[in-house]
C-alpha cells in the first residue's frame, strides 16, 4: 500500500477510487437481488464478549452502523460520534478530534480497531489525529462508562471500537461491497471510499481504498472569540476571518485482507496503510504528515467439545509515525510501534453461569525526536488476565468479573531527559452488574465497578515545551495508580418502535491524574510559557443521559436526547477543565417510499462552571437537515444532501482545547451518494 502515497500526481490519487465506485454502480454482476435494503441488524461486539444484544446489556452501549453511520460520517472519529448522549469531542480544529466520554478523554477512553487497541500518538497531544479514518469503518460501538474490566485500565471512561471487516469472518460465496462519495460542507470536502469482498464459500478476500481532501474550514466570522481577545489582547483576525487558517487536509489509504472461513470459525490476516497530511490550526506554519501501517491477525473456533466452547484470537502490529513540518522543514518526529492482542476463551456453562476467560498483552515503544520532543523514548509492556461471567435468573441477569495485570513503563537514557527510569504498576479492576426485567416493556440495569489505571508515559515523564497546548508540561514519576469507584444505573422502556432510556452515573476518583497550571512561567527560546504539571487530585464525575425514539405513525418518528456531566476536584471544590455543558436535542424523521427527510436540533447551554484560568463558553444551537432518496434501480443506491448549522451560529465546543481560536464550521450543504451491492 506504500504506492498510495509514493505515486504522487494529484489526478492519480482519486482515479482508482472513482473507477472502483463506477464499477460498483454499473456492473450488472452485482445487481441481482439487491433491490431490498441490505442494512443488517448490528450486534455490539465491544460491550459484551458473549455477543448479547444491546438491550440485554448492563452497561450503556451505542452502536452505529450501516446507513446511519454512512450519513453521520465526518472527517474525524471524534466528530462522527459527537452528539451521541454522553459523547463529545476534543476538536483540535477539523482534522484532529478524539472522542470524550462523560467528560473523560485521553488515556481514559480506549480507542480500539476490531477489538485491538490503536497505537498512535493521539492521546499524547490534542493536535495528533487518531490513526483511523471514518471512511473505511463499517460499525462503531461506544461503551459509555467504566469498561476497564474487559478492556484494560485505560478504559476508565469508556471504549470506542471501530470495526472495519477487513478480515472476513463469515463464509461468502460471491461478491459484496459498498461505495460512497460526498462533496461540499464547510471544508469543501471531496472524499470517497470503495470496499469489496469476494469469496468462494471457503476463502474470502477483502479490498478497500479511500481518499479525502478538504480546504480551509469556512467559519461564521472571526476564529478568535471575543472573550479571548478581551482577556489577552489576541487580535480577532489572527487565526482567520470567514475561514480558519491552516485547516486543510489530504488523506488516503487502503487495505487488503484474506480469510479462511469454515463452519465453526475463521482465520484471517489483513494489511492496511494510511496517510494523512493536515494543518494543525494552532500554528499557521505547522503541518503534520502521518503514516500508519497495521498488520492484523484474527481467528475464532466455535462449538468446541469439553470445558471450552469457543476460542478467539486477535492481534495487531502497528508501525505509526508522524512528522511535524514547520514551514516545510521537519521539526519533530513521533513514532509508536508495537504489538497488542488478546486470547479469549468462552467456557461451557457452569451451574447456569456463562462467561469468558481472557489474556491481554501489549509491548510498545514510543519515540519523540526533534526540537519539540517533550517526552523521552519509552517502552511500555502490559499483560493481564480477566474473567467475565453472566448468570441468568429467569428473565433477569447478574454479571460479575475481575481483571489483574502488570504494567511497566520504562524511559530510555536521554541527553535532554537524563538517566532512564523504570516504573511498574499492578492495576486491578472488579465489577458487579445486573439487569432486572420489571415487565415486558420495562427493565432496569445497574453496574458497580472498581477500576485502576497505570499512569501513562507522558504523565510520568513529560518535561518540556508543548507548543500545541501553549504550555510547559511536567510529569511526575511519583504518581501512583489512578483509582476510581463507579455506579451506573439505567431505566429502559421499549414498546414496538418506541423506546426511552434514562441513565445516571457517578464516578469517584481517589487520585484523578490531571494537567494543572502551577501559576509559574518557564522561559523557552525567549518566550514565557505557563507551567502545567501532572498531579493527582480527588475528583467526582456525575451526570445523566437521556435518549428516546417514538414512532408517531408509519411515516414520522421523533427522537430526543440529552446529557449533562458535572466534574469537580473534591479537595479544593474546583471545577475540572473542558467539561461539556448541558445539551438537549431532538429531531423529526420522515419516510415515504424511497424518500427520507429529517430535521435535527442540538442546543448546548452556556458553560459557566469553569476551571481556574479557563474561559467561559457561550451556548449555541445547531440546526441541521437531511434529504435522501433511494433510486428505483436494482442496486441499493441512495443520493443525499445534508445541511449543517443552518442558523450559522458561532459553535464553540467547551470540551475543545482550541475553543477560543477554532469554532466549528459555518452554514453549509454537502451532497453525496452511497451504494451497497
Amino acid at each position: 500500500m506504500n504506492m498510495i502515497k509514493s505515486m504522487a500526481p494529484h489526478s492519480w490519487r482519486h482515479k482508482p477510487l472513482w473507477l472502483a465506485m463506477m464499477a460498483a454502480l454499473t456492473n450488472p454482476v452485482f445487481a441481482a437481488d439487491n433491490a431490498a435494503n441490505i442494512d443488517l441488524d448490528q450486534v455490539p461486539v465491544t460491550g459484551n464478549p458473549l455477543g448479547v444484544a444491546s438491550d440485554d446489556m448492563v452497561v450503556p452501549v451505542s452502536v452505529l452502523g450501516g446507513r446511519e453511520l454512512s450519513l453521520r460520517r465526518q472527517g474525524t472519529l471524534g466528530e462522527t460520534l459527537n452528539g451521541i448522549p454522553g459523547v463529545t469531542a476534543t476538536q483540535f480544529g477539523p482534522n484532529a478530534s478524539r472522542p470524550i466520554i462523560r467528560g473523560m478523554d485521553g488515556e481514559r477512553v480506549r480507542i480500539m480497531q476490531n477489538g485491538v487497541g490503536v497505537l498512535d500518538a493521539s492521546s499524547l497531544s490534542f493536535d495528533h489525529a487518531v490513526g483511523i479514518d471514518p471512511l473505511i469503518i463499517e460499525q462503531i460501538d461506544v461503551v459509555r462508562g467504566p469498561a476497564a474490566l474487559l478492556y484494560g485500565g485505560s478504559a476508565m471512561g469508556g471504549v470506542v471500537n471501530a470495526i472495519d471487516h477487513r478480515i472476513p469472518k463469515e463464509s461468502l460465496d460471491g461478491y459484496t461491497g459498498r461505495a460512497e462519495a460526498r462533496f461540499g460542507g464547510p471544508d469543501n470536502t471531496r472524499n470517497g471510499a470503495a470496499v469489496m469482498d469476494v469469496g468462494n464459500g471457503t476463502f474470502a478476500l477483502h479490498a478497500d481504498v479511500y481518499s479525502r481532501e478538504t480546504s480551509n474550514l469556512e467559519i461564521p466570522g472571526y476564529a478568535v472569540s471575543k472573550r479571548k481577545s478581551r482577556a489577552d489582547g489576541t487580535p480577532r483576525d489572527s487565526k482567520g476571518n470567514g475561514k480558519l487558517n491552516n485547516s486543510d487536509a489530504l488523506a488516503n489509504g487502503g487495505a487488503l485482507g484474506a480469510a479462511w472461513t469454515f463452519d465453526t470459525g475463521y482465520l484471517g490476516v489483513s494489511y492496511a496503510d494510511s496517510n494523512n497530511n493536515y494543518g494543525t490550526v494552532a500554528e499557521d506554519s505547522v503541518r503534520i504528515d502521518m503514516q500508519n501501517k497495521r498488520l492484523e491477525l484474527a481467528g475464532e473456533v466455535r462449538d468446541l467439545k469439553g470445558p471450552l466452547q469457543k476460542l478467539k484470537l486477535r492481534m495487531a502490529h502497528t508501525d505509526y509515525q508522524h512528522v511535524e513540518l514547520e514551514d516545510g522543514v521537519v521539526g519533530t518526529t513521533f513514532k509508536n510501534r508495537g504489538v497488542q492482542g488478546s486470547l479469549e476463551a468462552t467456557h461451557a456453562p457452569i451451574a447456569g453461569i456463562n462467561g469468558v476467560l481472557g489474556y491481554q498483552f501489549q509491548n510498545t515503544r514510543f519515540q519523540a525526536l526533534g526540537e519539540e520532543a517533550f517526552v523521552p523514548s519509552v517502552t511500555t509492556q502490559d499483560q493481564s488476565v480477566y474473567v467475565y461471567e453472566e448468570y441468568a435468573i429467569n428473565q433477569h441477569k447478574l454479571t460479575f468479573g475481575g481483571r489483574t495485570g502488570q504494567t511497566t513503563v520504562n524511559s530510555a537514557d536521554s541527553t535532554n531527559f537524563g538517566a532512564g527510569q523504570n516504573n511498574s504498576f499492578n492495576p486491578n479492576s472488579f465489577a458487579l452488574g445486573g439487569l432486572y426485567a420489571i415487565n415486558d416493556n420495562w427493565n432496569a440495569t445497574f453496574n458497580l465497578s472498581h477500576n485502576e489505571r497505570a499512569p501513562s508515559y507522558f504523565e510520568l515523564y513529560a518535561n518540556g515545551a508543548h507548543i500545541a497546548t501553549g504550555q510547559y508540561e511536567v510529569g511526575s514519576t511519583q504518581l501512583k495508580k489512578e483509582r476510581s469507584n463507579g455506579i451506573d444505573a439505567q431505566l429502559k422502556w421499549k414498546s414496538g418502535g418506541n423506546s426511552v432510556t434514562l441513565g445516571a452515573y457517578a464516578t469517584r476518583f481517589k487520585n484523578f491524574i490531571g494537567l494543572f497550571n502551577t501559576g509559574n512561567d518557564v522561559l523557552v527560546d525567549g518566550e514565557l510559557l505557563p507551567e502545567a504539571e501532572f498531579r493527582a487530585v480527588p475528583a467526582l464525575f456525575k451526570g445523566v443521559e437521556l435518549e428516546g425514539k417514538f414512532a408517531l405513525n408509519d411515516e414520522w418518528a421523533l427522537k430526543l436526547r440529552g446529557d449533562y456531566v458535572h466534574a469537580k476536584d473534591t479537595r479544593n471544590n474546583d471545577y475540572l477543565p473542558r467539561i461539556s455543558p448541558l445539551r438537549l436535542g431532538g429531531g423529526l424523521d420522515y419516510h415515504l417510499g424511497g424518500w427520507n427527510a429529517r430535521v435535527d436540533v442540538l442546543h448546548a447551554f452556556k458553560q459557566n462552571d469553569v476551571a481556574e484560568n479557563e474561559l467561559k463558553t457561550n451556548g449555541y444551537t445547531n440546526l441541521s437537515a437531511l434529504v435522501a432518496y433511494k433510486l428505483p434501480v436494482k442496486y441499493h443506491v441512495e443520493l443525499f444532501a445534508k445541511a449543517n448549522n443552518l442558523l450559522n451560529d458561532e459553535i464553540r465546543e467547551h470540551a475543545s482545547f482550541l475553543k477560543d481560536i477554532s469554532p466549528a464550521g459555518a452554514r453549509s450543504i454537502l451532497v453525496g451518494a452511497r451504494a451497497d451491492f
